[in-house]
């Protein structure tokens, strides 16, 4: 009976020899890139986010959600809701520059999201968002309180769905909305510039958004790449990424498709009328997830606009790349 031999076929050790001659390659950018990941002065910082005081919350479909009351009781509140994939640790450096000004921060994870459950009615519509505003809101501050109300993409649209179906001024003295949009987001982003448009834009960006197939576990330099690309700025920090990156791939598929199918089809742009106290519009000038044309068409429906804010040189990420800029435009709302 013949054998088989690797000298009987010479062109297969050639092969081989190439495959592991790639995968070598492959190994020593992975090592350089995680290597570059820590040497990134912020990569301490986010490995280890402030923790807070625990408050268990339940939404008014029965969803148990988790939040964190960073500061002193009593002090001026600030309730903080992340954006879609994120969590309330997104929050970190908001939070620190918060205590540090004498306010109190709530942070909480959106259902589905972080540590909050997933949604007990299996509803992931822009309603429910806003009905765990709501019940935060409910549960942190004393009857006599209210709260600046602040949040990411769609944290900042949950905040828009809950003014229309809540009492506003009973809970808010302002609000502040960042990198965000309330309708059109497939037409208008720009991460396919030039390449897509119209309808065909649209529908490829609704596969996409609400696509539940996994995502790799770990940092690799494409899938860095690609997350740097659609959700930062020029200037994002490999740390900063990588950190986002985290949550982005901890977050359930499901969980993550189902959001994205309620954003991609939403219109809030009436709801803004019912956002009836002091409202702070923030935006990424090199946002391509939400470009600056949404804050300042947002502006111009508020009752109550106080200003749009454009931070330069920054994608959708403004809370992770420009902190100060962010939480010294929070707390211009104080007053």
């Amino acid at each position: 009976m013949a054998t088989w031999s690797v000298a009987r076929h010479p062109g297969l050790l050639g092969l081989g020899a190439t495959a592991l001659g790639t995968a070598a390659a492959f190994g020593l950018m992975q090592r350089r890139h995680v290597h570059q990941i820590r040497q990134d002065p912020e990569y301490a910082r986010l490995e280890d986010p402030p923790r807070g005081r625990v408050l268990s919350v339940r939404s008014a479909d029965g969803t148990e959600l988790h939040a964190e009351v960073f500061g002193d009781d009593g002090a001026p509140p600030v309730v903080l809701a992340h954006g879609w994939t994120e969590a309330l640790q997104y929050w970190t450096y908001v939070i620190d520059d918060l205590q540090a000004a004498g306010c109190r921060a709530i942070a909480f994870d959106l259902r589905g999201h972080g540590k909050s459950q997933d949604a007990a009615s299996g509803e992931y519509s822009l309603e429910r968002f806003g009905q765990d505003i709501e019940a935060v809101l409910h549960a942190s501050l004393a009857p006599d309180e209210r709260a600046i109300v602040v949040g990411h993409s769609l944290g900042a649209m949950s905040v828009v769905a809950w003014a229309a179906d809540h009492d506003v001024a009973a809970r808010a003295r302002a609000a502040a909305l960042l990198n965000t949009g309330v309708e059109d987001l497939l037409a208008e982003n720009v991460v396919l510039p030039g390449l897509v448009a119209g309808r065909i834009k649209e529908t490829l960006g609704r596969v996409f958004m609400g696509a539940p197939g996994s995502l790799p576990r770990v940092s690799t330099p494409l899938s860095h790449a690609a997350v740097r690309y659609f959700a930062f700025g020029p200037e994002g920090s490999p740390a900063k990424v990588a950190f986002f990156e985290r949550m982005l791939w901890e977050c359930s598929p499901k969980v993550r498709g189902a959001v994205g199918l309620s954003i991609s089809t939403m219109n809030l742009s009436t709801a803004l009328e019912c956002l009836t106290v002091p409202t702070l519009v923030l935006a990424g000038a090199e946002d391509r997830l939400t470009p600056s044309s949404h804050a300042r068409r947002i502006a111009e429906r508020l009752p109550h606009p106080v200003g749009v804010v454009e931070l330069p040189a920054t994608g959708h990420m403004a809370p992770l790349e420009r902190p100060r800029e962010v939480s010294r435009a929070i707390l211009s709302m104080r007053t």
